[in-house]
């Protein structure tokens, strides 16, 4: 298990995020050979990388130096750049994600449809290939997951396309919703909104320092120099510890229901499942004035929270929630697919580092091969479970 944690004791911006891969071995000739396939003028930019000091101590600065007037330009415009270069997929995923979280935040506090979100210092090309870069990075590491610590949002004010606005701006405030923050440093942006972008979208969860065993350190450096702390990104690549389960943190949300129509729930939970929830459940209640009920419980994501409120909002009687975060151990499960007597079947690949636990059949998959040879499907998972078992 691979495991890369941003320290962001002095916050996260675009360019401190790739100025740290690169500190960590990412090759700047790869860098640039990967971001050459968006479809922008190589003419329109020249990217530099180059070692400098921040309250002495050593970091890498990476910059993009654009050449004339940069156009400033829509989302979709921007995926469509994206989608038609010639990046692998993994690193198109990641910079796509990474696009649709901030447009999202954007929309929402602009009262616009995502279509509509015209980027302005994000559609940039430095923005652009701040993020775009991002995901080279990562996707060149080949990492598992993604921790990071709690942010500091700074204070003060600063100029934007739409004015003076408050610091930390409103889109990223609206990305980091959900993301465990503090207020301890002093005045100046320290998150910028790209940077909130990153780690609301490749998260897998935000806290202290996960169990692992530290193989390598990149430090980027950003533009700016505060008083309080070195202005860097510290990065942590590393190996998940051996004997240690791994660890994250989720949210659960729940609500108490007693007016609506099991068809309806039913439905509910389909859509809370399609929409990315970790897990629905009903539960009993007896409610007031002698009412049977359920209390609704969502387990989820901190970034997929705002999105499963909203379907329960819309798509049930509830007139509100209640959300808090929890810590979970877990095994780490895959997908997979074996080779059994009834053909190539999906299976669940439970494991504890690199050993294999348990491999469970996919009911759906066992339900089709039931129904099509006509056999029990107790039959179906008894041959599945003797036919793969754990290695």
């Amino acid at each position: 298990m691979k495991i890369l944690y941003f320290d962001c004791f002095a916050g996260i911006s675009g360019d401190m995020t790739v100025g740290a891969l690169l500190d960590l071995g990412v090759p700047l000739d790869l860098l640039r050979k990967e971001l050459a396939s968006l479809p922008i003028p190589l003419s329109s930019y020249t990217l530099s990388a180059g070692k400098t000091s921040r309250r002495g101590i050593q970091a890498t600065n990476f910059s993009v130096h654009s050449e004339g007037n940069q156009p400033h330009r829509h989302y979709i415009d921007i995926v469509g750049m994206i989608e038609q270069s010639s990046l692998a997929a993994g690193i198109k995923d990641k910079a796509l994600r990474i696009f649709s979280r901030l447009a999202e935040a954007e929309a929402k506090v602009h009262g616009l449809e995502i279509g509509q979100v015209h980027f302005h210092e994000v559609g940039a090309v430095d923005s652009i290939l701040d993020i775009v870069g991002t995901a080279i990075g990562i996707e060149y590491l080949d990492v598992d997951q993604i921790h990071v610590s709690p942010l500091p949002l700074g204070s003060g004010y600063i100029e934007t396309a739409h004015g003076r606005l408050p610091i930390p701006a409103p889109a990223t405030a609206e990305l980091l919703r959900a993301i465990p923050v503090h207020g301890e440093l002093g005045m100046g942006e320290r998150v910028t909104p790209t940077g909130a972008a990153i780690v609301a979208a490749l998260g897998t969860s935000f806290g202290r320092l996960p169990a692992m065993t530290i193989g390598a350190i990149g430090c980027g450096a950003g533009d700016k120099d505060f008083d309080d702390v070195p202005n860097i990104l510290r990065v942590m690549l590393g190996e998940k510890s051996a004997g240690t389960l791994s660890q994250d943190e989720i949210f659960v949300v729940e609500t108490h229901i007693d007016d609506m129509s099991p068809e309806i729930l039913g439905f509910l939970m389909e859509r809370l499942l399609a929409g990315g929830a970790l897990d629905v459940s009903f539960s009993p209640l007896q409610m007031k004035k002698n009412r049977p009920g359920v209390k609704l419980t969502i387990l989820c994501q901190p970034h997929q929270m705002d999105i499963l409120a909203r379907i329960v909002l819309l798509e049930s009687t509830a007139i509100g929630i209640r959300y808090y975060p929890v810590k979970r151990m877990k095994l780490e499960r895959t997908l997979e697919e074996r080779v059994t007597s009834f053909g190539p079947v999906r299976v669940k690949v439970v494991r504890e580092g690199e050993a294999v636990v348990r491999i469970s059949p996919e009911f759906d998959e066992c339900r089709r091969i039931a129904l099509g040879k006509g056999i029990s499907l107790l039959d179906v998972y008894k041959v599945i479970e003797r036919e793969t078992p754990p290695l």
